[in-house]
């Protein structure tokens, strides 16, 4: 299991500061379901932000990180941080199948991924690739992952 508590190359511009919240912390988000909005992620202090990222993703520090985040954000201008359902067997969590979402994000964008390279990523680099694709988001961030992460056709 790679490590958990980076942020990546693609991600430079907008989390050099930690003014955008991190791949790997949105990751440890979801792993509790927890909504966070940028709000309360602009509400932490620089340190708090730097425990957040570099918080472990065990179950027991995962449980931890829940109840900290809603001591923490309950004081705050815009509420309590809101509920997800917790990731469970999310296509970012399956190693074995590339998403449907990111392949038709590929194909928009003339990428290509090669079947055997989703499962060699590990779980951090295939839930921002998942995140990249998502309608809405920008997807000029998927060529540089796909650079960052050595995928070539």
């Amino acid at each position: 299991m790679g490590r958990h508590d980076h942020c990546f190359g693609f991600e430079a511009d907008f989390v050099g500061d930690l003014r955008c919240i991190p791949m790997a912390v949105r990751r440890k988000l979801d792993l509790v379901g927890v909504k966070l909005k940028l709000s309360h992620w602009g509400d932490l202090s620089d340190q708090e932000r730097q425990r957040l990222l570099a918080w472990p993703d065990d179950p027991a520090a995962l449980a931890e990180l829940d109840h900290w985040l809603s001591q923490r954000t309950a004081g705050m201008a815009a509420g309590a941080a809101g509920r997800l359902e917790p990731a469970c067997g999310a296509p970012w969590q399956q190693g074995d199948a590339s998403p449907q979402v990111l392949l038709a994000s590929c194909q928009q964008l003339g990428l290509t991924l090669p079947p055997h390279a989703w499962g060699e990523l590990d779980e951090l680099q295939r839930f921002a690739l998942v995140k990249l694709s998502h309608p809405g988001h920008e997807h000029r961030n998927l060529p540089r992952a796909f650079a960052e992460f050595g995928i070539e056709a």
